[in-house]
């Protein structure tokens, strides 16, 4: 099993988390929301697995290429 690190593309404001620590995700789903230049970018999942922790909260600002959700393989 390994630990993948999920990332923001673009930097702003987390407007909404869509999955939670435990969740299963499949390659693809949308994990969070970013708010960014009045656009919500989705950040999604590169893998399938189980999120193992969400390292943001609603209302946090993120920078591009900051680490959103950590998954378990």
């Amino acid at each position: 099993m390994a630990d993948i690190k999920i990332t923001s593309d673009v930097a702003g404001r987390v407007c909404e988390l869509l999955l939670g620590t435990g969740a299963t995700v499949a390659n693809g789903d949308d994990i969070a929301l970013v708010e960014a230049m009045k656009m919500e970018i989705p950040v999604a999942s590169t893998v399938s697995g189980k999120i193992k922790s969400v390292l943001v909260s609603v209302d946090d600002m993120v920078a591009e290429g900051q680490t959103i959700a950590v998954i378990e393989t």
